[in-house]
């Protein structure tokens, strides 16, 4: 069973997240301000839907969305989601592990480059942007 379905044109993301994640709301509230319509689910599951996803466990970010036929999971950068779309790789998706701090929907300063990946079925992750 596929866990998200086909958006519509004015690019509707669903995004799952822990209950008690606060940060994921303001990435969600980042994607709304980006043009997204964004639907949040809850979900005690993240980790098995993250995995379904073909995320490996040391590459997850703290929720995973999905929008048009692209799993994005993490603090992903809106450049970065907007190449995505636009460059339509053969890849599931992209993925920004953990929390970095000064991410979008993260408080704080940037401390390093963040180093988003690629998620492919059946391939290790490589770096797909740094930013």
């Amino acid at each position: 069973m596929s866990l998200h379905a086909a958006p519509a044109s004015a690019q509707e993301a669903t995004l799952y997240k822990n209950p008690q994640c606060g940060c994921c709301e303001s990435y969600a509230d980042y994607l709304r301000e980006n043009g997204f319509t964004v639907e949040v689910k809850p979900t005690h599951d993240l980790a098995q839907i993250s995995r379904d996803a073909g995320i490996p466990d040391d590459f997850q970010g703290c929720h995973t969305g999905f929008l048009d036929d692209y799993v994005i999971s993490g603090h992903v950068p809106i450049d970065v989601v907007n190449r995505l779309l636009e460059e339509r790789p053969e890849i599931a998706g992209v993925t920004l592990p953990g929390m970095p701090l000064g991410s979008p929907g993260m408080g704080g300063a940037k401390q390093e480059p963040f180093k988003i990946y690629t998620v492919e079925e059946g391939v290790s992750p490589t770096v797909y942007s740094v930013e």
